[in-house]
């Protein structure tokens, strides 16, 4: 039993520091963004409304993995991206961790989009401080499919969606803290830059981000 306790323990603490590694590989996440939001919309019945793309100030885009029994880690790598007055920024890299309690047993991954509906939503990533969903910033299960397309009015900073892949009792991101990569963005961006310059558009974005601004660039 120590053995098992000992074991899930490990990988709550692994799970938590992947969420700041900080050589993990941008463009990775970058390409795996490109294809979340592809997925996304591929069936117009519960894909994010056009809308709701249209009006964001910016977009979260996360890879998480979940596990653990009765006490649960969680981590994973992104990239955040904000709407400017010439088009899309460049890509900031990000980083997700928490633990949790409660009854939940299992490993899942999870991808996730956070529309930030609001200018103070993209500010809290700019400043690149740990961010806590459910904290300061209000967040919402987002309108979905066709039906929402009309009307939508915005009823939260951050709207989420999400789609999972494994078995998982109990998934929330309520708790997870969400940190810049500084140094994944150093190494993509060839120089020291800081998420306020990426998302206001003053840092050029590299030729690798090409294929995520055109899929946003839609909306």
């Amino acid at each position: 039993m120590k053995a098992r306790i000992s074991f899930i323990l490990t990988i709550v603490v692994t799970l938590c520091l992947s969420a700041s590694a900080v050589y993990a590989d941008m463009q990775e996440d970058v390409d795996r963004a490109v294809s979340i939001i592809e997925r996304f919309e591929e069936i117009p019945e519960t894909a994010i409304p056009r809308a709701v793309l249209r009006d964001a100030k910016g977009l979260a885009i996360l890879t998480v993995t979940k596990a653990g029994f009765i006490v649960s880690g969680r981590g994973g790598t992104g990239v955040v991206i904000a709407r400017t007055e010439k088009g899309w920024s460049g890509p900031s890299a990000i980083g997700v961790g928490g633990i949790g309690v409660g009854f939940q047993a299992g490993v899942q991954v999870s991808e996730y989009v956070i529309i930030l509906n609001t200018q103070e939503a993209v500010n809290a990533f700019s400043k690149g401080s740990n961010i806590t969903l459910g904290g300061n910033l209000s967040a919402a299960i987002g309108p979905i499919g066709r039906s929402a397309e009309a009307g939508v009015a915005v009823q939260a900073a951050m709207y989420t969606y999400s789609r999972s892949q494994g078995i998982f009792a109990g998934v929330s991101l309520e708790g997870t803290v969400i940190a810049t990569r500084y140094e994944a963005n150093e190494e993509y961006y060839g120089k020291p830059v800081f998420p306020a310059d990426i998302l206001a558009g003053s840092v050029k974005s590299p030729a690798g981000a090409r294929k995520l601004l055109d899929v946003l660039s839609k909306y």
